[in-house]
């Protein structure tokens, strides 16, 4: 049993009937008062984010994980297949356990976050960035630069991002998997 003096971005912990990972987190010592630690958790299970506040001392349920590199295989209507590179075993995910899934393609190497005891997938965590080909993209309109203009593009996975304008179909481009945005083209 853990105190809230243990968090920590990235612990996990057992929080109203759910598993909840430590996303942001600040101890806070006020004049006056008792301290507290203040906390943006993210569901494992189902994605949601809810800030929290725990006071100096409290009791937190730490709950064991490990993590292991997966292959992304492919994905049916109900949620996406998985092989681990270990032991060639195979595990499937459901859809809503993973965040910005439009961005994965085949073969894409995959942290899935599992409970230690009993090695039950909570989540899924893409590289910080890919590397996707541009499938599709809007016209750039001449003389529509006196900012930083973007265009729809659409990605070799289906996704929709915001390109710069000199961005064509054919391009390679890097793009962040946190927030699906473009980074920046990638030379061959």
């Amino acid at each position: 049993m853990a105190t809230s003096n243990d968090i920590k971005k990235g612990l996990c912990i057992e929080f109203s009937n759910d598993i909840f990972k430590v996303i942001e987190f600040m101890h806070v010592k006020p004049g006056k008062g008792p301290a507290f630690v203040r906390t943006k958790l993210k569901s494992v299970t189902n994605g949601k984010v809810l800030d929290n506040t725990f006071s100096a001392g409290h009791k937190i349920d730490e709950v064991k994980v490990i993590t292991r590199k997966f292959q992304y295989l492919y994905d049916d209507e109900n949620g996406f297949h998985f092989m681990n590179n270990d032991d060639f075993s195979q595990l499937y995910l459901d859809k809503e356990m993973i965040e910005n899934s439009n961005l994965m393609k085949a073969g894409e190497e995959v942290t899935i976050i599992l409970k230690e005891a009993d090695e039950t997938p909570l989540s899924a965590e893409l590289p910080q960035s890919v590397y996707l080909e541009v499938i599709e993209a809007d016209p750039g309109v001449k003389g529509n630069t006196a900012t930083n203009a973007l265009k729809n593009a659409i990605v070799e996975t289906g996704a929709r991002v915001m390109v710069p304008l000199f961005i064509e179909a054919g391009d390679k481009i890097k793009v962040s998997t946190e927030d699906g945005s473009y980074l920046e083209r990638v030379k061959e």
